[in-house]
Order: structure tokens, then sequence, then C-alpha cells
């Protein structure tokens, strides 16, 4: 998912969901003085959580020179422990290499927490995403990240295609069948497909209290551990937030309750009315 900014968005239920899972998966996988790289990471709201983690040193990569000013100066403004240094490069369009010359193979972890998703607009740009993933990472380290859960997206938008074609004609006019709404965001589609496209299936993503939408794009999973292992990346684990609370409600469920009310039903489960938030885990 995007970064969020913004008073609307700052108490929003996907915001705080989004804000948990980052923190339960950098508690997860980042250890003292871990070499971390983050891409995409412009904006600078992590600072505070990789300074938690207790690391070493922080590689931030993004395509914006705005993001990377942003990040920078909140690292400079803030005296983190840390050393970090900077780039501006777009990871899914250059070879980083050529950019990072002496960072090859030196990452403890590569991180995407945002934006995998505008990756999968081809299979050039994910293919490009992945292989500069595999350069940066040390043998044994791991990439990991947040996307929005597109499996679950595409059922949703295929159920109400199907309920629009099943109705009479009479009802049609004010039915939308590539629109996928709750009571938090609406998901629009461009076009009506019947099968899910590997690359380049976008929509339009919108959150309630937002007056514009986000262009985004499904992330085809099974491409997506196929050009991982092309790249010498191989697939760890792949959840939805639901699956990953459930299986680490005893270590998490104190920090989602600090998260904010109306996350979890009476008996701790997690309430299905968030944005779809899925996590991945690869190996290099």
């Amino acid at each position: 998912m995007s970064q969020f900014a913004g008073g609307s968005r700052t108490e929003s239920t996907h915001h705080r969901l989004y804000e948990f899972a980052k923190s339960a998966l950098i508690k997860i996988f980042v250890h003292p003085y871990a070499t971390v790289c983050d891409l995409y990471c412009g904006g600078g709201v992590d600072a505070e959580k990789w300074d938690e983690a207790q690391i070493g040193h922080y590689i931030g990569i993004d395509a914006s020179s705005s993001g990377i000013n942003q990040i920078k100066e909140a690292w400079e403004s803030q005296r983190k422990a840390y050393t970090a240094e900077f780039f501006e490069v777009d990871p899914c369009m250059e070879d980083i290499e050529m950019h990072l010359q002496e960072k090859s193979n030196m990452a403890d972890l590569v991180c995407c927490l945002q934006d995998l998703q505008l990756c999968f607009q081809t299979e050039e740009r994910a293919r490009r995403l992945l292989q500069n993933v595999s350069l940066l990472l040390k043998p044994g380290g791991y990439f990991f990240g947040i996307t929005p859960d597109s499996s679950t997206i595409w059922a949703k938008y295929q159920k109400n295609v199907e309920a629009y074609h099943n109705r009479s004609s009479g009802m049609k006019p004010n039915i939308v069948p590539n629109c996928i709404r709750s009571e938090s965001y609406m998901i629009t589609f461009e076009v009506e497909e019947e099968k899910f496209p590997l690359f380049g299936k976008k929509y339009q993503l919108k959150f309630t209290n937002d007056n514009s939408a986000e262009t985004r794009c499904l992330v085809h999973f099974p491409s997506f551990i196929r050009l991982a292992r092309e790249a010498g990346l191989e697939y760890v684990e792949i959840q939805n937030l639901t699956e990953f609370y459930d299986d680490n409600r005893a270590q998490f469920a104190g920090m989602l309750i600090n998260s904010g009310p109306n996350l979890v039903d009476p008996r701790g489960r997690l309430l299905p009315r968030s944005y779809d938030i899925l996590g991945y885990n690869f190996q290099s």
C-alpha cells in the first residue's frame, strides 16, 4: 500500500492496520545492527520504526527526489543512531548496480513496504525490481514487504461482475460491476475482464476521506514467485493480514490493541473491515 499523509487518513482503520503490519514485519525480520535497504522509501514515515529495531545501517532508495529529500530530512532532524545513505533511483526501471556499485550483496534485508504494485504494470518492470533485490541482498538475506491482497480484490470484482450479468436487464443501469465498495474504500477497474491478467491490470483506489483516487495494479502472485525464483530468490511465505495475525496473535495482540479501537472483535480476532493487506517474504 502507499504511504499515507494528511489528517483525514491519520486515524482511519486502514491506515492503522497498515502501520501495524509494517511494525510487525519489522519486528519479525529485523535484527540489531542489520543493514536494511528500503525500496520506495519516500516520506520518511518509518524512520522511528528502524530506530526502534536498532538497525546498524539504512539504505533508502526512491524514484523521486522529493521522496529522498523527505526521508533524508527526517533522518537528519531526528538524529537516529543508525548510519544512512540515500539514492534517487527507480528500482523497477534502472539497474541499481550502476548507481550503488559498492553496495552489491551488502544488505541483510531488503523491504518494499509500499508501491510494489506499481512495478507490476509490465513484466519487465517486475523483473527488474527483483533482479535489483537479488543484487542488493547478502546470501541468506530476506526480501519482505506489504502490498494489497490482489487475489481477494479480484475475487470481489469477479463476484460483482457475475452478479451484474445475472440480474435482469431492467436493473442493470443502477449497478456498477467494475466497482468494489466498502466502508473505508472504493476500487474501480477500468476494463471488464474474465481472466486475471498477469501484468498491467490497473484499478483506481479511493479511500473514504480522500478527494482523489490513486492508480494501482494487481499483483499476480504466481508471476511474482516465478520472477523472484528467476532472480535467485526463493519463496518463503505470502499471507494476508488476517492469516498473519491469527498465526502471531500471542506476539502482537498487545501491539494491535495499542494501534487503536475497533480493530478486533470480542474474541480478539481481526475485524474483516479493512482494506485487504498482504505480506510477502523471499530469501536470497
